[in-house]
């Protein structure tokens, strides 16, 4: 969160409601609702939930620097994916995971390669 009553603090995105760029974040926004027992055997009372909340609230974070932080897009291996504007790290997991497989597959080749040479 980057403003209102719980600025400073992170949790998971459980929703996204893009009709009204809105999100439910886990753990953030906490509201208390009176809820009414619908059958016999419930009970009644206050519950506290997270409510939505306008998505220019809130920032990703950074996975590699731990920085809130905005957005940059980048191709990498023909795909067009997310950056991290402080460090450069790619936000996206498929794209990270992709990256670190063909990086351990040169390593491979160039290895396999070395000893061939010998």
């Amino acid at each position: 969160m980057i403003a209102g009553k719980d600025k400073g603090r992170t949790g998971q995105i459980i929703k996204v409601i893009p009709a009204t760029n809105r999100i439910v974040v886990e753990g953030i926004n906490i509201v208390s609702k009176c809820v009414r027992p619908r059958k016999a055997n419930e009970k009644g009372g206050i519950v506290e939930q997270p409510a939505a909340f306008d998505a220019s609230n809130a920032m990703i974070l950074c996975p590699e620097c731990g920085k809130a932080t905005r957005i940059g897009h980048k191709v990498v291996d023909g795909k067009k994916v997310r950056i991290c504007k402080e460090c450069g790290a790619v936000l996206d997991v498929k794209a990270s995971k992709a990256k670190a497989t063909a990086k351990k597959a040169s390593k491979k080749a160039a290895k396999k390669k070395a000893d061939d040479v010998e």
